[in-house]
């Protein structure tokens, strides 16, 4: 009998998918929901863009995974930063230059 070698393969997540804008059936968040928060969300839903959605649940504009990264990773970052800073950000000339 030959003995065979085994050796545990290493599966990494799958890559994230951009959310279609114009696709109503992704992720929504609304604009008050906290950075960590819609990060967790993209992180379980395995994907690397979120629509925003008005009270209406309209959809008003997205925000991407790296955009989200780019201010929890800055050292103004509290845990009271919402999406719709990093919206207010984006919409500064130079300050992020990031889009779904």
């Amino acid at each position: 009998m030959t003995l065979v070698q085994m050796r545990p393969c290493s599966v990494g997540p799958a890559p994230a998918a951009l959310v279609d804008p114009g696709d109503p059936s992704g992720p929504r968040v609304r604009d008050d929901m906290t950075v960590e928060v819609a990060l967790a969300v993209m992180a379980s839903a395995r994907v690397g863009c979120l629509l925003v959605c008005d009270e209406d649940d309209q959809h008003t504009d997205s925000v991407t995974e790296a955009q989200l990264a780019v201010v929890r990773d800055g050292s103004a970052y509290t845990d009271r930063v919402r999406v719709r800073d990093v919206l207010d950000l984006r919409r500064t000339p130079g300050a992020l230059a990031l889009s779904c």
